[in-house]
């Protein structure tokens, strides 16, 4: 009979919050019935400085795919992004980036 070695899950765990590899948060634009996507265009070059085409591809991820990742870093900085567009009318939540 073979064995396996499992994973040191308290060790990889450790590596994942140590400061060489910090907690990377991102704030969610999600879809809604309400706001023009002409609108959420305008939010995310205004907000963001995002280029026109960037928040284009942007917007049309809101709209197609229910939501779009428009930025990564810390959690105090995706929170003020998320109460940005809460203060906008747009639809945004904060969340831990995916593994």
């Amino acid at each position: 009979m073979m064995s396996v070695a499992l994973p040191d899950t308290d060790r990889d765990i450790r590596i994942l919050e140590s400061p060489e590899h910090p907690t990377v948060w991102q704030t969610v634009v999600w879809n809604d019935a309400v706001n023009l996507m002409s609108y959420v265009v305008y939010v995310f070059r205004s907000y963001f400085g995002f280029s026109s085409e960037r928040a284009t591809a942007l917007m049309l991820d809101v709209h197609e795919r229910g939501h779009a990742v428009v930025a990564e870093g810390p959690r105090e900085q995706m929170e003020l992004h998320a109460q940005a567009m809460h203060d906008y009318g747009l639809w945004a939540t904060v969340r831990k980036t995916p593994i």
